[in-house]
């Protein structure tokens, strides 16, 4: 049995037209193909549909065993889209009870949906690409109206348009530079926009974006704690950073001589690691908040405070100790304090959690053996 199998890669069928995919059977595949023109007389898929009914109703003139169906991907992204046609190919064979070899001739509308061809050759054999061309679109009457829909996709706006703007910007601005006598700057102002841009489309900084974005959005809705301690803790790093540079400026002021990196380190550090410390009291005790909520709290997380507390009074003690603020005896008393701190934080969360666990064991222990009674 050859199997005509019409690609659609992006489900522009399933978005268009609400058909539950994959479509199998000539009839069913007549009125998708129906659906989908007249939802959008425009796509591309229409096409491929009707040429993937020619194949078989020229098939079945000649008596040939041969079945059309329609398989289609999602619009997410080439791997998610090539997995998803599989298993509708898995579902479209599984559905056909015949005791003869089945092969397959793909029909396609371009390069892009012929990317599952491997997909498919793994699971039964092929016969045939057809790729189907719309006539008119070969002519040069056509060219302003390809263009146009090529200009209407938002990826190929993106990809293509906003470069190239970019490079078209570069002679305007270089006479807007020489008029103002500062060519140099415009130049690299514009160079600098264009390679953050390639950069931004090659990492794919948008969509990472976008995520953090839409994070941040159910964050909010969904009463998050964390959210709020981000933003407490985003100012309280600010203030510590001022608060850093204006204790170092303090340290050069009453320095007669060049101030060294060890002592510019402390001097930083001694200004802002107190609000830096504050910050992560404030993003460990927001998570620790959040978890609670969300039932799904351990006992070790409450270390988190502590251990920020312990690092501050150590990076506190050392700091002030090179900018000879505090003598060597109240370092050593800061390390054992701030290591002792550590590490009873740890005991006792870890014996309370034991103590809590076993308590939780016996009881299903005992509740087991009330329903075995």
């Amino acid at each position: 049995m050859l199997l005509v199998l019409c690609v659609d890669l992006d489900d522009d069928l399933g978005r268009k037209t609400g058909f539950s995919t994959p479509v199998i059977g000539r009839d069913p595949v007549e009125e998708a193909a129906v659906a989908l023109a007249t939802a959008d007389p425009e796509d591309s898929d229409v096409n491929v549909i009707f040429q993937g009914l020619h194949v078989y109703d020229d098939l079945d003139e000649r008596d040939e065993s041969v079945e059309v169906a329609v398989v289609t991907g999602n619009d997410d992204g080439d791997v998610n889209a090539n997995r998803e046609v599989g298993d509708e190919v898995d579902t479209v064979l599984a559905s056909l009870s015949t005791a003869e070899d089945i092969t397959v001739l793909v029909v396609t509308d371009g390069a892009q949906d012929e990317s599952v061809i491997p997909i498919i050759r793994s699971r039964v054999p092929i016969d045939g690409v057809r790729r189907v061309v719309v006539r008119q679109a070969q002519n040069l009457e056509s060219m302003y109206y390809t263009i146009k829909q090529v200009l209407n996709d938002p990826e190929t706006r993106g990809t293509v348009l906003i470069p190239l703007g970019i490079l078209l910007l570069i002679y305007p601005l270089a006479l807007i530079g020489a008029v103002l006598e500062m060519p140099g700057f415009v130049l690299g102002m514009t160079s600098a926009l264009l390679g953050l841009y390639l950069i931004s489309r090659g990492l794919g900084l948008g969509d990472r974006l976008d995520e953090a974005v839409e994070r941040a959005r159910r964050s909010l809705y969904a009463g998050r704690t964390t959210l709020l301690a981000y933003v407490v803790a985003a100012a309280l790093f600010v203030l510590g950073g001022v608060s850093g540079l204006n204790t170092l400026e303090e340290v050069r002021q009453s320095t007669a001589g060049e101030v060294g990196a060890p002592v510019t380190i402390a001097a930083l550090v001694y200004g802002s690691v107190q609000w830096v410390a504050a910050a992560g009291v404030t993003t460990s005790l927001g998570q620790i908040t959040d978890e609670y909520i969300a039932g799904s709290l351990e006992w070790r997380y409450l270390n988190a405070p502590f251990y920020v507390l312990s690092i501050a009074i150590v990076l506190h003690a050392v700091s002030a100790y090179f900018l000879d603020v505090v003598e060597i005896s109240y370092l050593a008393t800061a390390l054992t304090a701030g290591t002792l701190l550590g590490i009873v934080s740890t005991l006792t969360f870890a014996v309370v959690e034991s103590r809590f666990s076993d308590r939780a064991d016996d009881a299903e222990e005992g509740t087991r053996q009330t329903d075995r009674v």
